[in-house]
């Protein structure tokens, strides 16, 4: 295979809605290219992109799928994407490390909520973008409609390149504005015969060539002064036009295809070979220490790994993007996230499964390694003397979490294991071992998500695991000031154990002051600071230590056993063992023995006098809301408003964005639980959601009661 050098290299992300038709596009492409002979299909389970078994089975794809096509003198390298918002992570991946995005639209079903959200992707991220309307040959296809709600949600800057003659399952041909020619098909597709536009259309595609001249003129002041002289463009400078646009994202070209029966594929694979950005062309990558690297052929090698799979028969296949300079075989390098170093024995170009063998890729190329030693997704492996670091892939908050434990308990070490190796190839799935929930929790995007990681681990690894309801880590506060006072005293012959502690507890915020004089039923207490900690404690808030001992009653040398005992029960508060926090301690009295007194009698006294006192200081407990968005159609915002409502969810706002309904509401984790597989549900699959921590706040009085008894209930069965 030819080593194509960084002006011939074009990335591309297949982006859109599950169903839209992205593996099929692909398929077409990798058989007008000439890397398969046969396409495949994905009813068949037999296409290049869908090849993992989970994939086949559930019959959508699960994972970003990289693929290669040769194209009149370029090298296309595209990254089929996963359409179901379970899989969005793979969207993130993908337009990080492309620059053009092919956004797919099911020209039945018009521009959905996952075609909303896949744009943002592309808007946050600055990456040029064309449409592509597929499945005109659908019964219900409606290319008019399609092109109106584009324009509806994203305005003047969508233009038509393509338009068809006719929709439904008559569709054979289109009429091509840029080229002014009709493309047609025979029944199975392929090389079309371009023909003149005949004369019915000739008034509408004359109409549309003028606004498409329009548009690309604008993009450039030296193109807009020829159109104002010429009144026209030529075909080349109208390409150099929307070229500038969509590098600028003022333009957003339009095109035709039916992947199925393989029509528009070759026309689009011209365009994008002629006209979308090469990688120089887009904004420089930076890394972690804030340095603009340009994919300079002549710089030093860089390599940054975007995925790793682990391949049966195979082992762990590793995916990367040179950043710089250029990498050929047998080449070592330096992982500079893991200070080791990587032979690259053999390197690939792949399309899926297929791998080709290639002697060297250069600046802005993507291709494989198999069996590196100790590399994982996010690394950058290095030539010598070069330290670069990325880091820019960021994705999005996990949005649905599960317990996960073995079946067979003894598995446990292994499950942890196949966890770690699983959210390396899969970042999205985000694994936690909470020692606070005593769990092993996973968070990902969707429900189908984590089923996708249980599949794997049975079916893969053999490793039968199930999901249980995750515990909320609420956390324990206090609303009043309370005063105790605890002596521990053991004597069992020789030294015992004596330590005597009083303390007054408060709740503590920014700025709170500490009172001279405390009275609790009748008595004064006065209160002189002689010492302040204050301990950001990482479970959030703070505990605020004074030490307000006068007159030697209990030596200094004991406040930091004091101390301890309060972060023992800080850790496991005393209302539902959950952390406690935003509380302030005054030890202002005490009592000590001259032999028996020792660190540990006071570290027992402290906790015990905490513990009592905190029960009397109004104790609430706390519970974690999330920031939520929803994004609806119109028509479905009553059911998911008043689904939210039961949900003790706090509307804040509503606004209305590009076509469909924008819901704010602030709602309580323990809430959340299965709310993907309920909204889904409710609309259709038509909606999607995101969320983010907010805050901690008061649970209502009904909740606490149910919670204590839930504890109390746990305690007692612990006990047996």
């Amino acid at each position: 295979m030819k080593v194509y050098q960084s002006h011939e290299i074009k990335n591309i992300s297949l982006l859109g809605s599950s169903g839209s038709g992205k593996t099929t596009l692909a398929e077409a492409m990798l058989y007008e290219g000439g890397i398969i002979k046969r396409r495949g299909s994905v009813d068949a389970h037999n296409t290049v992109c869908d090849y993992f078994p989970v994939e086949q089975e559930y019959g959508y794809s699960v994972f970003p799928t990289v693929f290669h096509v040769e194209w009149n003198g370029k090298k296309l390298n595209f990254v089929d994407c996963p359409g179901s918002d379970d899989f969005v992570g793979g969207a993130y991946t993908a337009l990080n490390v492309t620059d053009t995005a092919l956004l797919l639209i099911n020209t039945q079903y018009g521009v959905e909520v996952g075609t909303q959200n896949m744009f943002r992707i592309t808007e946050k991220l600055g990456k040029p973008t064309i449409f592509v309307t597929n499945q005109l040959d659908g019964e219900k296809a409606d290319f008019d409609n399609v092109v109106e709600q584009l324009k509806e949600n994203y305005g003047s800057k969508v233009v038509k390149i393509q338009y068809p003659i006719v929709c439904g399952p008559q569709f054979n041909a289109v009429v091509d504005v840029l080229k002014m020619k009709m493309y047609q098909w025979k029944p199975e597709g392929g090389a079309p015969d371009i023909l003149e536009i005949p004369d019915s259309e000739k008034d509408k595609a004359e109409d549309l060539h003028q606004k498409l001249v329009e548009a690309a003129a604008e993009n450039d002041e030296t193109l807009m002064e020829k159109f104002f002289e010429q009144g026209t463009l030529s075909e080349d400078e109208m390409r150099e036009g929307i070229h500038k646009g969509l590098l600028t994202r003022s333009m957003f070209p339009v095109f035709c295809v039916c992947a199925g029966r393989d029509m528009g594929v070759r026309r689009l694979m011209e365009f994008l070979g002629n006209v979308c950005a090469f990688v120089s062309e887009m904004p420089h990558v930076v890394t972690t220490d804030g340095e603009d690297i340009s994919p300079d052929v002549n710089g030093p090698t860089s390599l940054y790994v975007f995925k790793t799979t682990i391949e049966p028969h195979i082992g762990e296949v590793t995916y990367f993007k040179v950043m710089s300079g250029k990498i050929h075989e047998g080449v070592d390098l330096v992982n500079a996230n893991r200070g080791s170093k990587e032979r690259m024995a053999q390197i690939f170009c792949v399309a899926g499964q297929i791998r080709t063998k290639i002697e060297e890729l250069v600046a802005g190329d993507i291709g494989v390694a198999v069996k590196l030693k100790d590399t994982r997704t996010g690394n950058t492996l290095n030539d010598k003397g070069c330290d670069y670091r990325f880091d820019f892939i960021k994705y999005p908050e996990p949005k649905y979490r599960r317990a996960i434990k073995p079946v067979n308990e003894a598995d446990a070490e292994k499950l942890s294991e196949l966890l770690t190796r699983m959210h390396e190839e899969d970042p999205t799935w985000v694994i936690e071992h909470s020692k606070e929930l005593k769990q092993i929790i996973v968070s990902g995007q969707g429900e189908f998500h984590l089923k996708t990681l249980k599949w794997r681990l049975e079916h893969n690894d053999k490793m039968y695991i199930e999901f249980l309801e995750p515990r909320i880590p609420y956390r324990e506060t206090i609303t009043k000031a309370a005063r105790s006072d605890f002596r521990h005293k053991k004597q069992s012959g020789g030294a015992g154990q004596f330590g005597e502690v009083h303390m007054i507890i408060e709740p503590y915020f920014e700025g709170a002051p500490v009172l001279e004089v405390y009275r609790f039923n009748g008595q004064e207490f006065k209160i002189s600071v002689r010492d302040t900690q204050v301990v950001d404690l990482d479970w959030g808030g703070k505990l605020v230590f004074i030490n307000s001992i006068v007159g030697g009653s209990i030596d200094a040398r004991f406040m930091p056993a004091i101390m301890k005992g309060l972060m023992d029960r800080m850790e496991q508060g005393p209302l539902t063992g959950s952390y406690a926090r935003d509380v302030r301690v005054i030890v202002y009295d005490g009592k000590m023995h001259p032999v028996d007194s020792n660190e540990i009698s006071f570290r027992l006294a402290g906790r015990n006098a905490f513990s009592q006192a905190f029960k009397e200081a109004g104790p609430k407990i706390l519970e974690p809301i999330y920031d939520v968005e929803v994004l609806v159609p119109g028509e479905k915002m009553g059911d998911v408003m008043s689904d939210l409502q039961g949900r003790r969810a706090v509307i804040m706002g509503m606004q209305s964005e590009k076509g469909f309904e924008k819901l704010i509401a602030k709602v309580p984790l323990k809430e959340m639980s299965n709310y993907s597989t309920a909204l889904s549900s409710l609309t259709g699959g038509r909606a999607s959601f995101s969320m983010k921590f907010a805050a901690y706040e008061l649970v209502p009085g009904d909740v606490q009661d149910k919670l204590l008894k839930e504890y109390e209930k746990l305690q007692l069965q612990e006990q047996d």
